[in-house]
Protein backbone atom coordinates (compact mmCIF):
# COMPACT_ATOMS: atom_id res chain seq x y z
CA UNK A 1 0.00 0.00 0.00
CA UNK A 2 1.05 3.45 -0.58
CA UNK A 3 1.59 5.73 2.31
CA UNK A 4 0.17 9.15 1.89
CA UNK A 5 0.91 12.29 3.80
CA UNK A 6 -2.12 12.67 5.98
CA UNK A 7 -0.74 15.42 8.17
CA UNK A 8 -2.43 18.29 6.34
CA UNK A 9 -5.95 16.81 6.49
CA UNK A 10 -8.64 17.88 8.91
CA UNK A 11 -10.40 15.48 11.22
CA UNK A 12 -13.49 15.35 8.99
CA UNK A 13 -11.40 14.55 5.96
CA UNK A 14 -9.65 11.80 7.89
CA UNK A 15 -13.02 10.34 8.91
CA UNK A 16 -14.11 10.31 5.28
CA UNK A 17 -11.11 8.18 4.43
CA UNK A 18 -12.15 5.41 6.86
CA UNK A 19 -13.83 2.36 5.41
CA UNK A 20 -17.23 1.51 6.92
CA UNK A 21 -17.33 -1.63 9.07
CA UNK A 22 -18.74 -4.70 7.37
CA UNK A 23 -22.40 -5.61 8.00
CA UNK A 24 -22.87 -8.40 10.54
CA UNK A 25 -24.11 -11.77 9.35
CA UNK A 26 -27.92 -11.98 9.35
CA UNK A 27 -29.49 -13.53 12.43
CA UNK A 28 -31.41 -16.71 11.72
CA UNK A 29 -35.05 -16.75 12.82
CA UNK A 30 -35.03 -20.53 13.11
CA UNK A 31 -34.72 -21.97 16.61
CA UNK A 32 -31.18 -23.05 17.38
CA UNK A 33 -32.21 -26.09 19.42
CA UNK A 34 -34.67 -28.92 18.83
CA UNK A 35 -36.46 -28.17 22.12
CA UNK A 36 -37.98 -24.99 20.74
CA UNK A 37 -39.31 -26.85 17.72
CA UNK A 38 -40.93 -29.48 19.95
CA UNK A 39 -42.39 -26.77 22.17
CA UNK A 40 -43.85 -25.00 19.15
CA UNK A 41 -45.35 -28.23 17.81
CA UNK A 42 -46.78 -29.06 21.23
CA UNK A 43 -48.41 -25.64 21.51
CA UNK A 44 -49.82 -26.01 18.01
CA UNK A 45 -51.35 -29.38 18.90
CA UNK A 46 -52.87 -27.92 22.10
CA UNK A 47 -54.32 -25.03 20.13
CA UNK A 48 -55.89 -27.38 17.58
CA UNK A 49 -57.37 -29.54 20.36
CA UNK A 50 -58.76 -26.48 22.15
CA UNK A 51 -60.41 -25.19 18.96
CA UNK A 52 -61.93 -28.63 18.25
CA UNK A 53 -63.29 -28.86 21.79
CA UNK A 54 -64.74 -25.36 21.57
CA UNK A 55 -66.41 -26.14 18.24
CA UNK A 56 -67.84 -29.41 19.60
CA UNK A 57 -69.21 -27.56 22.65
CA UNK A 58 -70.81 -24.91 20.41
CA UNK A 59 -72.39 -27.62 18.27
CA UNK A 60 -73.66 -29.55 21.31
CA UNK A 61 -75.22 -26.46 22.90
CA UNK A 62 -76.77 -24.97 19.77
CA UNK A 63 -80.19 -26.21 20.89
CA UNK A 64 -79.83 -24.14 24.09
CA UNK A 65 -79.19 -20.95 22.13
CA UNK A 66 -82.16 -21.71 19.86
CA UNK A 67 -84.38 -22.42 22.88
CA UNK A 68 -83.37 -19.15 24.54
CA UNK A 69 -84.30 -17.25 21.38
CA UNK A 70 -87.65 -19.06 21.21
CA UNK A 71 -88.22 -18.33 24.90
CA UNK A 72 -87.63 -14.63 24.27
CA UNK A 73 -90.19 -14.76 21.45
CA UNK A 74 -92.68 -16.62 23.68
CA UNK A 75 -92.83 -13.76 26.14
CA UNK A 76 -94.93 -14.69 29.17
CA UNK A 77 -97.26 -17.19 27.44
CA UNK A 78 -97.20 -20.45 29.45
CA UNK A 79 -98.34 -22.55 26.45
CA UNK A 80 -95.48 -21.36 24.26
CA UNK A 81 -93.00 -21.71 27.12
CA UNK A 82 -94.17 -25.31 27.59
CA UNK A 83 -93.51 -25.99 23.88
CA UNK A 84 -90.03 -24.44 24.08
CA UNK A 85 -89.13 -26.53 27.12
CA UNK A 86 -90.45 -29.72 25.50
CA UNK A 87 -88.44 -29.12 22.30
CA UNK A 88 -85.29 -28.35 24.30
CA UNK A 89 -85.74 -31.48 26.40
CA UNK A 90 -86.23 -33.61 23.28
CA UNK A 91 -83.01 -32.17 21.85
CA UNK A 92 -81.02 -32.77 25.04
CA UNK A 93 -82.30 -36.14 26.26
CA UNK A 94 -83.20 -39.44 24.60
CA UNK A 95 -86.67 -39.32 23.08
CA UNK A 96 -87.82 -42.46 24.91
CA UNK A 97 -86.99 -40.73 28.19
CA UNK A 98 -88.85 -37.46 27.52
CA UNK A 99 -91.63 -37.92 24.97
CA UNK A 100 -94.06 -39.85 27.17
CA UNK A 101 -93.75 -37.59 30.22
CA UNK A 102 -96.86 -35.61 31.16
CA UNK A 103 -98.29 -33.86 34.17
CA UNK A 104 -96.48 -34.31 37.47
CA UNK A 105 -93.92 -36.65 35.89
CA UNK A 106 -92.95 -33.93 33.37
CA UNK A 107 -92.58 -31.33 36.13
CA UNK A 108 -90.57 -33.77 38.28
CA UNK A 109 -88.30 -34.44 35.28
CA UNK A 110 -87.71 -30.70 34.81
CA UNK A 111 -86.94 -30.27 38.52
CA UNK A 112 -84.65 -33.31 38.63
CA UNK A 113 -82.63 -32.29 35.58
CA UNK A 114 -82.24 -28.72 36.83
CA UNK A 115 -81.55 -29.59 40.44
CA UNK A 116 -84.36 -27.53 41.95
CA UNK A 117 -88.08 -27.58 42.64
CA UNK A 118 -89.50 -24.56 40.83
CA UNK A 119 -91.59 -26.59 38.42
CA UNK A 120 -93.48 -29.02 40.65
CA UNK A 121 -93.82 -26.64 43.60
CA UNK A 122 -93.65 -23.24 41.95
CA UNK A 123 -94.55 -21.23 38.87
CA UNK A 124 -93.79 -24.21 36.62
CA UNK A 125 -97.10 -25.87 37.56
CA UNK A 126 -98.84 -23.72 34.97
CA UNK A 127 -96.94 -25.61 32.23
CA UNK A 128 -99.14 -28.67 32.74
CA UNK A 129 -102.42 -26.83 32.19
CA UNK A 130 -101.25 -24.17 29.70
CA UNK A 131 -101.54 -26.23 26.49
CA UNK A 132 -105.17 -27.14 27.30
CA UNK A 133 -106.70 -24.00 28.81
CA UNK A 134 -105.96 -20.35 29.26
CA UNK A 135 -103.82 -19.84 32.32
CA UNK A 136 -102.83 -16.46 33.66
CA UNK A 137 -99.21 -15.55 32.92
CA UNK A 138 -96.84 -15.88 35.84
CA UNK A 139 -93.95 -13.39 35.78
CA UNK A 140 -91.70 -15.98 37.49
CA UNK A 141 -92.18 -18.62 34.78
CA UNK A 142 -89.90 -17.19 32.02
CA UNK A 143 -86.89 -16.79 34.37
CA UNK A 144 -87.45 -20.34 35.66
CA UNK A 145 -87.62 -21.71 32.12
CA UNK A 146 -84.51 -19.73 31.17
CA UNK A 147 -82.67 -21.20 34.17
CA UNK A 148 -83.69 -24.73 33.16
CA UNK A 149 -82.51 -24.20 29.57
CA UNK A 150 -79.16 -22.88 30.73
CA UNK A 151 -78.47 -25.28 33.59
CA UNK A 152 -80.13 -28.65 32.96
CA UNK A 153 -77.85 -31.67 33.05
CA UNK A 154 -78.44 -34.83 31.05
CA UNK A 155 -76.91 -37.10 33.71
CA UNK A 156 -79.52 -36.05 36.26
CA UNK A 157 -82.45 -37.45 34.25
CA UNK A 158 -81.64 -41.11 34.87
CA UNK A 159 -82.67 -41.01 38.55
Amino acid sequence: MMEEDLSGLTLLELLDLLEPPPDPAPVSMLPQTVGWIWLGLGLLVLLVLAVRRFMRHRRETAYRRAALKALDAAGNDPAQIAQVLRRAALAAFPRRQVAALTGADWLAFLDRTMGGNGFADGPGRSLVEAPYRDTPPDPDLPPLARRWIRHHRAGEAEA
